[in-house]
């Protein structure tokens, strides 16, 4: 990489940290072009020039810390011997990321980010390509072995992170009526039973 790209990639993180600096601390509200101007440093025309827009500051951002946050899923699935230990280790994973980085994941779950994220589609489904075939390749050998059911992939996605999703929601949205630390302990076998070749 040339020393001009290495500044440009320094601006946009720049640019990136303070974004979200300010969504954490005030939510989409707070992230106008002036404060993230003013937080980071950077000029106006840099910030057009990398991003094109503050909408297009807010999508990088959100794909950033949403391909951080599936990486993560996927370093603790990988490093599970069994597919129910794979369960647990993705549950304890996400919660983990939930809670160490909430303005991030404030931002992944926001209503903002749903509906600004179809409009890219097929940007999304390419940059969370590799992280999908990752847990498409964890599954298939377990399901052969007759440990995992035979779920369409998607179901399957869907029966492992839609509860954790609804409780990082939930708990994102301040409703904090379940501890994530009993979470953790409680939804593995919940979600295992559900995905397991016998529930049993």
């Amino acid at each position: 990489m040339s020393p001009k790209q290495q500044r440009g990639e320094a601006t946009a993180d720049l640019l990136l940290d303070a974004a979200l600096s300010l969504y954490a601390e005030s939510g989409e509200q707070g992230v106008t072009v002036s404060a993230v101007t003013r937080t980071s440093g950077v000029s106006l025309g840099s910030l057009y020039h990398h991003f094109g827009s503050l909408d297009g500051l807010l999508v990088a951002l959100t794909e950033r810390w949403t391909r951080r946050l599936l990486e993560q899923l996927v370093t603790a699935l990988m490093s599970a011997d069994t597919a129910r230990a794979g369960i647990r280790a993705v549950v304890e994973a996400y919660l983990d990321f939930v809670r160490v980085h909430p303005g991030a994941a404030l931002l992944i779950h926001s209503p903002h980010a749903d509906a600004r994220m179809p409009a890219k589609g097929e940007e999304v489904r390419e940059t969370q390509a590799p992280s999908v075939s990752a847990l498409a390749l964890w599954a298939r050998p377990r399901v052969e072995a007759g440990e995992l059911a035979a779920l369409p992939q998607p179901l399957l996605e869907t029966l492992v992170l839609g509860p954790v999703v609804a409780l990082a929601r939930r708990w994102l949205a301040g409703i904090h009526d379940v501890d994530l630390d009993e979470a953790v302990r409680v939804l593995p076998d919940r979600i295992w039973r559900s995905v397991s070749a016998d529930p049993s």
